[in-house]
């Protein structure tokens, strides 16, 4: 086999079209890599290969079939198929010292490339930056894909005694196995059998990430196999021998190591972050669904820019990584909604598409006539048990670049995908309950909160007086939105009992009575004084305690004052309000990671207690430029006509949200059971272990309301049109809060952005698109010279 592999390689670097071949390969590949712009490297931005990757298989349907064609071919059409036989070579060495002499030549065409990875490493921010463990194992792919071709090349070459017809066949059928199984797969009666798996784009798709799956390989191994057990059976049966037992048992060897593949595989992540490997809290809840569950991604269309191409990419590959631990239990397709539909019908649609969660982004895309607004959805909504549960991709924050966003979504796609599907598949829903009974927040105004969590719990208000406890347990998340009056010791005991018993609170208290509406409704002035909530002692027993105070910042939100009358007409402008402070999560808490900053009211300062078994992380905080007011202190609008100090305000950040995580103390502890209790409760003094979450400000789950009393989504100032960061707060806190699976801790998963520098891209565009076609070419030329020279040398002798 050795002789034949040395004899087949030397003979096809001695010819003229080889080196032709592989040069019109690397000139067309750095054609599409480096100067088309719809495929460039340059424009897609980001530091990777991932182009190369998904270019090059079609360029092997021509490359490689016009390596492998005059394989047998050839030796059949001159008759030294005969000589070969004569020799003391069994078909099965002929056969693979032909195979592993085209897979070398596809090496050699292979190599150049490389020149590819210099150029986006150098052009890096930092230079170096690039994915080298990715690249590796995307190389790793396009070998095996090579494999595969030349497995079908050589069978070509073997039916046939004509080179042009054995490349045809042999470009159809790479083609064919290539994209043909996707194609038909998409019929609409043959959609729930799974032809695709049967392709080689799902198994290249997979592994071209840099991602090596066991039944990827497997599958690589037993097509290449199959294919070269065709071409020695075909040569069998020319020379009317009959099929020898050893090929017949490693045809079944084939077979069997695809069926165990299925039910158990590895798999090995190059990528230097690991980011296509799925956490086991993803894979555990992937495996034990029970329900067939369908994801429609509206990330689709023409022309989109390289940041949302990135972001398709990694929402494909998540998908994929998600399918491949459900056994076949998730199915997802990516759909443009607007596609062939007049305005009339867009509007519709994007009417209804809104109705359930899924919202567009206008976007700017560069054409060939300037620039034009394309609407996008940057959505998904996965669907299970007669549910469709709306999924966000894009996760806008203050503040971040649109690389920095674009890969902050790429980050919160596993959990947003997972938290998603988990909720479809699960029968029962969690119970949340709010409080009422204290002038908490009204249904109007925790309109939107409601409505929000009502998509994946249970949502209902709650009257600690009259509800028994051991309804009261049935719940899993209780929220104190903005209660005004004082609890009675029976409320303070179920609730403190309600904890010891592992329930899960989420306080959201106002200490200082301060509103908006009443500084304009009396002159502009009020008396801003402590609330009497009767809280504070049981607080103070869980380690916390929420001063009377008011934090003054900077970084505030801006409220609408009427600043006089011009024709008739009230002229209002918009001033920062201090007392309106806007809490920008720095923590790396899975609860507040990612978001962007949060809008609040008359928020106060938190002080946090030494207490044993509770561990206490601080989730929000003011900004430096802050000042804090005790209370009882006058409020004042006409503060708003003075310039803030900055020096003033220069002061330690103060604490407003806290998550407290642990055993807690009872606050009943040798204390006599309030007076008035009519059921039997089983008292602990210390608590299961349980958290729950306090934040100085009622007002962080208030949605605003419209003149026409209409409300407005959670977050959303309708005066400013700013979104902030308060409803996916709320989400993150209800997912923390009610799931014991750990699930949330996937917003802790970090992916480092690798962009390309784009001033030298500008500058120097065109010498880089020059060295990337030229030089693979010039490499490829020398090597050619350097073989003539050897044959020269050789033969002159």
């Amino acid at each position: 086999m050795l002789s034949i592999l040395k004899k087949e390689i030397i003979s096809y670097l001695s010819s003229l079209v080889a080196y032709v071949t592989i040069g019109v390969f690397l000139l067309v590949l750095g054609l599409f890599l480096w100067v088309f712009p719809d495929s460039s490297i340059l424009e897609y931005g980001y530091a990777g290969l991932e182009s190369l990757f998904s270019t090059a298989p079609y360029l092997f349907m021509f490359l490689i079939p016009a390596i492998t064609m005059r394989s047998l071919a050839e030796e059949r059409k001159e008759g030294t198929f005969e000589l070969l036989f004569t020799r003391p070579l069994k078909d099965w060495e002929i056969v693979l010292g032909k195979y592993f002499a085209c897979l070398s030549i596809v090496l050699f065409a292979l190599l150049p490339t490389l020149v590819y990875y210099y150029s986006v490493s150098s052009l890096g921010i930092p230079p170096g930056n690039i994915d080298a463990g990715a690249v590796i194992g995307s190389y790793i792919g396009l070998f095996l894909l090579g494999g595969v071709f030349v497995g079908i090349g050589m069978f070509a070459s073997s039916i046939t005694k004509n080179q042009i017809i054995a490349f045809t066949i042999s470009v159809f059928l790479c083609f064919f196995f290539y994209s043909g199984f996707d194609s038909i797969s998409q019929l609409l009666s043959l959609q729930d059998l799974g032809l695709q798996n049967l392709g080689i784009t799902q198994h290249y798709d997979s592994v071209s990430r840099g991602v090596l799956d066991t039944r990827d390989l497997t599958y690589f191994l037993v097509a290449g196999g199959v294919f070269i057990w065709l071409t020695l059976f075909v040569l069998g049966r020319q020379r009317q021998k009959r099929l020898s037992n050893g090929m017949v048992g490693l045809l079944c060897v084939f077979f069997s190591l695809v069926s165990s593949s299925y039910f158990s595989f590895t798999r090995f992540d190059f990528t230097a972050e690991k980011r296509f490997t799925i956490s086991p809290v993803s894979s555990k809840i992937m495996r034990r669904l029970s329900e067939r569950i369908k994801v429609v991604v509206y990330l689709q269309g023409d022309n989109l820019p390289g940041g949302f191409k990135r972001l398709q990419s990694a929402t494909r590959d998540m998908l994929s990584d998600l399918q491949a631990y459900s056994k076949g239990k998730i199915q997802f397709e990516f759909r443009d909604p607007l596609k062939g539909l007049n305005n009339d019908q867009q509007n519709e649609v994007i009417q209804n598409m809104a109705a359930e969660g899924v919202e567009p982004t206008n976007l700017s895309v560069k054409t060939d006539n300037g620039v034009t607004q394309k609407l996008i959805f940057p959505s998904a909504l996965v669907s299970a048990n007669g549910k469709d549960i709306p999924v966000k991709l894009l996760l806008s924050r203050i503040g971040l670049s649109p690389d920095e966003v674009l890969n902050n979504s790429i980050q919160n796609l596993e959990y947003a995908f997972t938290s998603a599907i988990k909720k479809a598949d699960d029968g029962g829903r969690p119970q949340i309950g709010f409080t009422e009974g204290h002038h908490e927040l009204t249904d109007l105004q925790l309109n939107d909160a409601m409505k929000t969590l009502a998509e994946g719990f249970q949502v209902g208000r709650v009257d600690l007086s009259a509800i028994s406890f051991a309804d009261l347990q049935k719940i899993k998340l209780l929220v104190i939105a903005k209660p005004d009056q004082k609890f009675s010791e029976i409320e303070k005991f179920k609730l403190d009992q309600y904890i010891m018993h592992g329930g899960r609170v989420l306080w959201t208290i106002d200490q200082v009575s301060a509103e908006l509406d009443s500084l304009r409704g009396h002159g502009g002035e009020q008396l801003a004084f402590p609330k009497q909530l009767n809280l504070d002692d049981q607080l103070f027993r869980y380690g916390i305690r929420i001063n009377y105070d008011l934090i003054a910042d900077m970084n505030c939100s801006q409220i609408p004052i009427s600043t006089g009358n011009v024709g008739g007409q009230a002229q209002i402008q918009m001033l920062p309000w201090l007392y309106y402070p806007v809490f920008i999560p720095l923590s790396k808490h899975p609860v507040v990671k990612n978001l962007d900053g949060i809008s609040s009211e008359f928020a106060s300062s938190i002080d946090i207690l030494d207490t044993k078994n509770v561990n206490k992380t601080v989730l929000l905080t003011s900004s430096p430029y802050n000042k804090k007011l005790t209370a009882p202190h006058i409020l004042s609008l006409q503060a708003l006509e003075q310039e803030p100090n900055p020096k003033e305000f220069q002061s330690v950040p103060k604490i407003t949200g806290v998550l407290l995580e642990g055993r807690f103390i009872s606050d009943w502890q040798n204390r006599p059971l309030p007076e008035g209790l009519k059921e039997q409760v089983p008292v602990l003094s210390q608590s299961e272990p349980t958290k729950m979450i306090v934040i100085s400000d009622g007002d962080i789950l208030k949605n605003q309301i419209g003149s026409d009393g209409s409300p407005y989504p959670l977050g959303y100032d309708h005066y400013t049109h700013q979104t902030y960061g308060n409803k996916n707060l709320l989400l993150n806190i209800a997912d923390y809060m009610t799931d014991d699976s750990g699930l949330i801790a996937l917003r802790t998963k970090e992916i480092k952005i690798r962009l390309l520098n784009r001033a030298r891209i500008r500058s120097e565009k065109m010498y880089w698109q020059l060295v990337n076609t030229i030089a693979p070419l010039v490499l490829v030329l020398i090597c050619a010279i350097f073989q003539h020279y050897l044959r020269r040398q050789k033969y002159a002798r």
